[in-house]
């Protein structure tokens, strides 16, 4: 079993970001350099083991989500397209809703 879930993990090769992420990401990256540093590596160690964070649950099912200081990174896995998919970043107050 842990063979294959390690096989899996391997077969994830790219990251993808929508758009109202990517707009975030890139506001962020101009206001505060460390912060980008620090969820660039976030996203590594997604791109890596994206089993490794927490998995959500209903009605947000089929997302997973790591805590980047009060922010919050929501991604998917589609493991057909073998793509990690960066859905939100948001701060934890908004990120749950809608």
């Amino acid at each position: 079993m842990e063979f294959l879930f390690w096989i899996k993990l391997k077969c994830i090769n790219k990251i993808e970001v929508r758009k109202e992420a990517e707009r975030v990401l890139k506001k962020l990256a101009k206001k505060d350099k460390i912060s980008s540093v620090y969820i660039s590596k976030k996203i590594g160690q997604i791109k890596e083991n994206p089993y490794r964070f927490k998995p959500l649950r209903k009605p947000l099912q089929g997302y997973w989500r790591v805590h980047i200081g009060n922010y919050v990174l929501v991604y998917s896995i589609d493991e057909k397209r073998k793509v990690v998919i960066i859905e939100r970043y948001k701060h934890h107050d908004e990120v749950y809703k809608g």
